[in-house]
């Protein structure tokens, strides 16, 4: 039985999605300069799938069973390594980075804010509703 169900766990999950996604981004915004750079990118549709599959694992009901657990080892970073924004090979367009970094940001910013209403409520229920 877990303490506070799957809700902390899927909002933790998002956001270690957010964090590698932010760090993503800053790579390419530090990059802007540096020539035949090709921008990265991180899957939100990847990262779920491998999550998903590091999770499956075999219910024993004798020991004698095998036992097995699917991992994965493979980045959820993609690079666009056919794409050339300028003339230099960099691909990086600093409008679509800072409007990925913006759209990060809130999504963080909200995934923070349902944590910190998931942890009160549980903080009013231990207090006895004080």
């Amino acid at each position: 039985m877990s303490l506070f169900g799957g809700t902390i766990n899927s909002l933790e999950k998002g956001l270690q999605y957010a964090s590698l996604k932010n760090k993503t981004i800053a790579q390419n915004i530090a990059n802007v300069d540096t020539p035949n750079y090709k921008a990265k990118d991180v899957s939100f549709k990847q990262v779920l799938q491998d999550e998903e599959t590091k999770l499956i694992s075999a219910y024993r009901t004798d020991v004698r069973h095998y036992d097995f657990a699917i991992t994965q080892t493979k980045s959820s970073i993609t690079s666009y390594e056919n794409f050339r924004y300028r003339n230099d090979g960099n691909g990086v367009d600093m409008d679509v980075e800072q409007a990925e970094l913006a759209e990060n940001t809130i999504y963080y910013n909200a995934l923070i804010d349902r944590i910190n209403g998931k942890l009160n409520t549980l903080n009013t229920v231990i207090k006895g509703g004080r």
